[in-house]
């Protein structure tokens, strides 16, 4: 006999519940599940029992995953590990090493997100995870934003499709995805504490549609972010958690913090916020709160209700299900795919690109990363692969016999350990006498033991005045969110090695293999300073450190290096890059540690110089008019070598497009004003509202570098036939596209709809209205209908989408501003 309806829930909880479940219906795990009864279970759990599944706690055995909530074993109810893996799944274990989010975005394949959430979601599963804190879909809107990298671009529509196949490919292996970060999340500097002023327009056009979108595909979890949204947290704003997210899209699942952005106990978890995390500094609380009559435990059961449903949903109660075994060999295939599809052509001038048989006979490769593989961005989107392979390595390899490939560094990351003569240093360890030491170079077979804990403290003296780059330089350190081999000068930490979260790490490993931070900091001749050096190792592995510096003579030496090299060569690839991480924005869209001169440098020596990119968002590129080809290849995961090489020489065509616009000038940016970005006085205006990203250079009339959207291949297509009709409440836009190269490529065709002639609120020129990605043979022409969704024909105004009726154009083309078919249409 069927039990009635929880009487303390209300109408409007009853058909937000069924809504939810129509939701979960149309998205149900593709596994057989013994399901429980959610409701006799609540009333079975004590009230301390309540309020310890709606907050994290402290794993006994952890796998170096990002969170933990205690189940409750008498009752069946699991322990629930949460991993990060925005490209991959973080745990102390190795795991496959995805190409970052952005790269992913450039494929516009929602059938590679959803194989790309599948390998995720697999692996998780293999290494014990539960709950995925991932994706992130936040749109891109300031161009420097530290995390860029982790999400799916600067337009709505894209990023909704990309997500919500990404979702589904994670569940769909029954690891319970989390969307991130929830919402107007969009830069790093003050995140904890900025306050968002948005209108609600641009809310609901810009900022919302991918989470609605990944509510719609099922997700079982969303974070709130830790910003202000018009003066209330995020993690307690009612608007946002009960009455878009539950009232109105009808989400089912849970709600949890993102890690200490908790607030407050009640007044949270009255607003929505079902879970805090990482631990329970506020809902600890809870218990008391409903004790003293301060809340009502039927708030506690709704949240703890929320949580049950979905481990019943992925079977996690009643047992459980069998984990499966690891696929590397299949992670490692979606890897590579997604890296070659997600790479993106800028410009190819003469056809430099793909290299001949002639330029790999006479090749000189310039750059730190193309020796030491920049695999993905920082923060907690870090994944550490079994191996990884560089692009030299792998260029090497695949050009054969006969081939003759040269290397210098460009740009010396790495430096040399800083001698005696400019050291006066003792070193000693807890419990210990200080003892004299020359220098602090403790690598390799001269590493100090492991578990062992020292601290070098003196002075430091440049020979001559001039910017130096400082280097810690180590491996062998216990973990630590701070950094656990450290450099400190003149009373100022510079450099933190290892740290979790934050430090300044390079994502690029010295050649011996060492994590590598610092500063550059500005020395003067004969003038000491305070240094001092800290390390601190874990059990088990020998602590390496290296005290180390690039001097103003070195680095010279290394740009007239690289460009003697390319002077003589038949080509030059110039590998170039910058570090996305989270916790910290870019400080600027230009290319960090002084590559711009050698890029110029090189591109001077050698008319035929083709430059890679490992960049996680837009730069500034001064020499693009100087160099032949450009080729972004984002970070490109584990297998992101091979991808370049292969890309390089032929094996592949790219066929990626630009998610996001790179800007020519910095103040052409839509957040240039500082009102804008980075915020005054705590407050960040959206005053841009609706212009967007691409939306905003086409308003403004201002040309971009790239355009959004943009993206080239080795062969050229025609389109033709444009016809469009109504259809579904939406259009149906039909077309033609055609090979006309010789080489077989893909075309990502866009269509853009523009506003009607007196638009009845501010409309962009043009906005994508759907798109599809085409692979053609040399030859080959093939018909293609991209339907465009009603929400692409309506507006959001007084409380209601509404249709901007009217004369409006469709645009057919190959990027925002590479528009090849227009057709008018009346749209009623």
């Amino acid at each position: 006999m069927a039990e009635a309806l929880n009487p303390s829930l209300t109408r409007r909880d009853a058909a937000r519940l069924l809504g939810a479940a129509a939701v979960a219906a149309a998205v149900a795990p593709q596994w057989a599940v013994r399901h429980v009864n959610v409701d006799a279970l609540l009333r079975r759990l004590t009230l301390e029992e309540k309020v310890s599944l709606l907050h994290g706690g402290t794993d006994p055995a952890s796998k170096g995953q990002a969170g933990y909530v205690p189940g409750v074993p008498r009752l069946g109810i699991p322990e629930l590990r949460l991993a990060d893996g925005p490209a991959g799944v973080r745990v102390t274990a190795n795991a496959t090493a995805l190409p970052a989010p952005v790269a992913l975005a450039s494929t516009f394949a929602p059938d590679l997100a959803r194989r790309f959430g599948a390998v995720i979601g697999r692996e998780g599963r293999a290494l014990g995870m539960d709950v995925l804190l991932s994706p992130m879909t936040n749109i891109v809107r300031v161009p420097q934003a530290g995390r860029n990298f982790e999400t799916l671009g600067e337009d709505p529509l894209l990023a909704a499709a990309l997500v919500a196949g990404e979702i589904r490919g994670i569940q769909g292996e029954g690891l319970i995805a989390t969307v991130k970060h929830y919402a107007a999340n969009n830069f790093e500097n003050a995140r904890q504490t900025i306050d968002v002023k948005v209108d609600e327009r641009t809310l609901r056009e810009i900022y919302l549609p991918a989470f609605e979108a990944a509510v719609r595909a099922g997700v079982g979890a969303v974070m709130a972010a830790y910003n202000h949204v018009n003066g209330v947290y995020a993690a307690e704003h009612p608007q946002l958690l009960t009455g878009i997210l539950r009232d109105e899209w009808h989400f089912g699942g849970w709600v949890m913090s993102d890690w200490f952005a908790t607030h407050s106990a009640a007044p949270a978890l009255t607003a929505g916020m079902d879970m805090e995390m990482p631990f329970g500094a506020n809902y600890r609380g809870l218990a008391a709160a409903v004790a003293s009559g301060q809340l009502a435990e039927s708030v506690v059961d709704t949240a703890v209700r929320r949580v049950l449903v979905q481990l019943d949903r992925f079977g996690l109660l009643g047992g459980g299900r069998p984990r499966p075994a690891p696929d590397p060999v299949g992670g490692a295939r979606a890897a590579k795919e997604i890296a070659l599809a997600g790479a993106v052509l800028l410009r190819n001038e003469r056809d430099l690109l793909p290299l001949g048989r002639a330029d790999l006979a006479d090749l000189v490769v310039i750059g730190p990363t193309a020796a030491s593989p920049l695999v993905g961005g920082g923060g907690s989107a870090r994944v550490i692969p079994a191996s990884a392979e560089s692009p030299l390595t792998a260029l090497r390899r695949q050009a054969g016999p006969g081939s003759r490939i040269r290397w210098a560094t460009g740009v010396d990351l790495e430096g040399v350990p800083v001698p005696a003569s400019a050291l006066v240093l003792r070193r000693s360890r807890p419990g210990g006498s200080p003892q004299a030491a020359a220098q602090v170079d403790h690598t390799g077979a001269d590493a100090l033991p492991a578990g062992s804990s020292w601290t070098w403290t003196g002075t430091l003296t440049a020979p001559a005045t001039g910017d130096y780059d400082l280097r810690i330089q180590g491996a062998g350190g216990v973990p630590s969110f701070n950094g656990s081999i450290s450099l400190t000068l003149d009373g100022v930490r510079i450099g933190s090695a290892g740290a979790l979260i934050g430090g300044n790490s390079s994502l690029i490993a010295t050649s011996g293999g060492l994590t590598n931070a610092g500063a550059t900091v500005r020395l003067e001749a004969g003038v000491a300073k305070p240094v001092t050096v800290a390390a601190t190792g874990v059990a088990g592995t020998p602590l390496q450190v290296r005290l180390a510096w690039v001097t103003p003579q070195r680095r010279q030496e290394a740009l007239r290096e690289a460009a003697a090299l390319a002077k003589g060569a038949r080509a030059a690839l110039v590998f170039a890059f910058n570090e996305g991480t989270e916790g910290a924005d870019r400080a600027a869209l230009t290319l960090p540690n002084g590559q711009d001169p050698v890029v110029e440098a090189v591109a001077a020596a050698n008319a035929r110089t083709a430059v890679v990119l490992n960049t996680g968002d837009p730069v500034l590129m001064p020499w693009a008019r100087g160099v032949c080809s450009i080729l972004q290849m984002w970070y490109p995961g584990q297998e992101g070598a091979d991808a370049t090489a292969t890309l390089l020489l032929g094996g592949a065509g790219p066929g990626g497009k630009l998610p996001v616009t790179f800007p020519r000038r910095a103040e052409d940016m839509p957040t240039a004003r500082p009102e804008r970005y980075p915020g005054v006085d705590g407050v960040a205006d959206y005053g841009e509202g609706v212009l967007v990203g691409y939306r905003h250079y086409d308003a403004h009339g201002i040309e971009p570098l790239f355009p959004f959207g943009h993206g080239l291949s080795y062969t050229r297509f025609r389109f033709g036939g444009l016809s469009v009709r109504a259809a579904a409440g939406g259009l149906a836009v039909s077309f033609t596209v055609a090979n006309i190269g010789r080489r077989a490529g893909v075309e990502v065709a866009q269509v853009y709809l523009g506003p009607p002639p007196s638009p009845p609120v501010p409309m962009a020129p043009r906005a994508l209205a759907g798109f599809a990605r085409v692979r053609l043979s040399p030859g080959e022409r093939r018909s293609v209908t991209v339907m465009v969704p009603l929400r692409s024909l309506q507006y959001w105004s007084d409380g209601r989408w509404t249709l901007a009726g009217g004369r409006r154009t469709v645009h057919v083309g190959s990027s925002s501003r590479d528009l090849r078919l227009r057709q008018e249409v009346t749209i009623r």
